[in-house]
C-alpha cells in the first residue's frame, strides 16, 4: 500500500514546464516532401525522432506510435542530402547540429557506407527538476534509470542547471556524445552555469571524468550514460573524493543493475558469501547467499518509468539488501497529477493478514511508530560521536522523522555514538553519565545502523514525552 503525503514544494508544480526544442532546425535538414507531412502541430508536438532507413518508408516515431511518412521509400539521394547538411559524425556514429540538442546517429553497411538515418529530437524541458528537487538539497549522489526515450538526458541536463544556476554549485558536466549540452563549442544554455568537457572519443570518457576532478575542482559531476566497467569504477573514485555525481545509467530498474555485473558496482556490487551454520538457520536461508560487497556509489536512485512517474529509492544500500534475499521493494512513488501538482506515495508497512502468507519486508518504508512519537511536541536532539553527521540527516530524510543534530551535549536528547569511537572518548561518557544524557551505540557507521538506532531512541523520546506530561 502507498501513503500519500504532502508535496515536497507546494509551490511549484510540474505543469510549470518551459519546453524548448528549436525543432525547425532538425526539421530543414530532412527531405522537403518530409518537411511538408511534419508542419503540422499535432505532427510536432511530442515528437521524438524521424528515422530514415534505405529503401523503406520514412517513419516519424512519438511516444505511443509511430507513423510513416508519405508513401515514397527514402532514396540514397534523401540521406546523402542529410548528411551534407550536418557536421562531420564523431567515433561513437552520430553528428549535431550546433547550438542544438538535436542527435543525429547513423546506421552503416559492412562498407562504412550510410544507410540510415535516427533524427534524434532534443528538448530542454525547464521545471521537470521539481520531481526530485529534495534530492538535490541532500548532496548525495543520484542515479537516474530508465528505458531509452523516457528522458533521462533532458532530467540530467535541466539537474545540471538547477544545481548551478540556484544552488550555486561548481558543475562539470561530462559530455561524452555532445547531448547534453548540444553540438558546437559553446553549450546550449540549457545547462545553464555549468561548465562542459567534450570527450574525444567514447572508450575515454572514464579518463576524462577522473580528469575533470583532478583539474577543475567540481562539486558537482553530471555523467550521461555510465556503460562500462571502467566508466563504474571511474564514479566509484570520484564519490570517495568527496564529489557529488547525478548519472544516468542502462537498465530500466535497480534490480536490472544489481544483475549487471558489469555496472552493479555503482549499486554496492554482489558477492559470494558462505554464512554459517547458525546464521544460515537464522535467515531461512542456503548456506551460500548472494550479499552486497560494498556500499552503493549512489546512495540514491530513480526510476524514471515515464515522464510523469518516477519511482525513488531513498536507501539503495537497504533496497539492493532487500532484492539480494528475494524480497520486493516498495520505493517511493512519485506522480503528476491532472492539475500538474507533484503527488507523492511513500509505502507503508503493513503485517500479514490472518490465513494470508507472510509478505517480505519492503524496501524503505515508512516505519509505523507509536503515537507518541509520531507526533512529538518538538524534535529528537542528537549528538555524534563517530557516526557521520549526514547519515542521520538522510535517514531521518527519507523516514520524514523529526530528528535535529546539536553539538551540544547537554543540550542533546540522546548520544549516538560508534562502538569503537566512544571508547576513546572517555571524558564524553562521563559527561553524558553526569547530565543523564543516554548513548546509544552502534556497531558500524552505516545508513541501515543509523536507521534502527533513530527508530528506538523515537520511541523513547515519544514515551518520556507522554511520562512528563507533554
Amino acid at each position: 500500500m502507498l501513503e500519500k503525503v504532502p508535496p515536497l514544494h507546494p509551490s511549484i508544480t510540474v505543469s510549470e514546464q518551459c519546453i524548448t526544442d528549436d525543432l525547425d532546425r532538425l526539421l530543414v535538414l530532412l527531405p522537403e516532401r518530409l518537411q511538408v507531412c511534419l508542419a503540422a502541430p499535432e505532427r510536432r508536438a511530442d515528437l521524438l525522432e524521424v528515422v530514415l532507413d534505405l529503401g523503406r518508408l520514412p517513419a516519424a516515431r512519438y511516444a505511443d506510435r509511430t507513423d510513416d511518412l508519405g508513401d515514397q521509400p527514402v532514396s540514397s539521394d534523401d540521406l546523402q542530402g542529410v548528411i551534407e547538411r550536418l557536421g562531420p559524425f564523431g567515433g561513437d556514429n552520430r553528428a549535431g547540429i550546433e547550438r542544438t540538442l538535436h542527435r543525429i546517429s547513423a546506421v552503416r553497411n559492412r562498407s562504412g557506407c550510410v544507410i540510415g538515418l535516427t533524427c534524434r529530437v532534443g528538448r530542454a524541458v525547464f521545471g521537470t527538476v521539481a520531481m526530485v528537487r529534495d534530492l538535490l538539497d541532500t548532496g548525495e549522489s543520484l542515479l537516474l534509470l530508465g528505458r531509452p526515450g523516457v528522458g533521462k538526458t533532458t532530467a540530467l541536463r535541466e539537474i545540471a542547471r538547477v544545481l548551478a544556476d540556484d544552488l550555486g554549485r561548481r558543475v562539470m558536466v561530462i559530455d561524452t556524445s555532445n547531448e547534453i549540452a548540444g553540438d558546437g563549442d559553446i553549450p546550449h544554455p540549457a545547462i545553464g552555469r555549468a561548465r562542459r568537457l567534450q570527450v574525444a572519443r567514447p572508450q575515454l570518457q572514464h579518463r576524462v571524468m577522473i580528469e575533470a576532478v583532478e583539474n577543475h575542482m567540481p562539486e558537482v559531476i553530471v555523467i550521461d550514460e555510465i556503460g562500462t566497467e571502467q566508466e563504474a569504477q571511474a564514479a566509484r573514485t570520484i564519490a570517495e573524493r568527496g564529489v557529488q555525481l547525478v548519472a544516468t545509467a542502462h537498465g530500466n530498474a535497480l534490480a536490472n543493475l544489481v544483475r549487471n555485473p558489469t555496472l552493479s558496482d555503482l549499486v554496492g556490487g554482489v558477492q559470494a558469501v558462505t554464512l554459517g551454520d547458525d546464521e544460515a538457520r537464522r535467515r531461512g536461508s542456503q548456506k551460500a547467499v548472494l550479499e552486497r560487497a560494498a556500499e552503493p556509489t549512489f546512495p540514491l536512485a530513480v526510476e524514471m518509468h515515464s515522464r510523469s512517474r518516477w519511482m525513488v529509492h531513498g536507501d539503495v544500500a537497504a533496497t539492493v539488501d532487500q532484492l539480494l534475499r528475494g524480497q520486493s521493494s516498495a520505493p517511493e512513488v512519485r506522480s503528476v497529477g491532472p492539475d500538474g501538482v507533484l503527488v507523492v506515495e511513500r509505502p507503508i508497512l503493513q503485517g500479514p493478514r490472518r490465513g494470508a502468507p507472510k509478505r517480505p519486508p519492503l524496501a524503505a518504508p515508512v516505519v509505523p511508530l507509536p503515537a507518541p512519537a509520531t507526533a512529538l511536541e518538538r524534535p529528537l536532539r542528537v549528538f555524534c560521536c563517530g557516526i557521520a553527521p549526514r547519515l542521520v540527516l538522510q535517514a531521518a530524510r527519507t523516514r520524514r522523522w523529526p530528528v535535529q543534530l546539536t553539538d551540544e551535549l547537554l543540550r542533546a536528547d540522546a548520544v549516538l555514538a560508534g562502538r569503537h569511537q566512544l571508547g576513546r572518548h572517555p571524558e564524553l561518557r562521563k559527561r553524558a553519565r553526569d547530565g543523564a544524557v543516554p548513548i546509544h551505540v552502534i556497531k558500524a557507521d552505516s545508513l541501515p545502523q543509523v536507521q534502527r538506532a533513530l527508530e528506538r531512541l523515537l520511541r523513547r523520546h515519544g514515551e518520556a514525552e507522554i511520562a512528563q506530561g507533554v
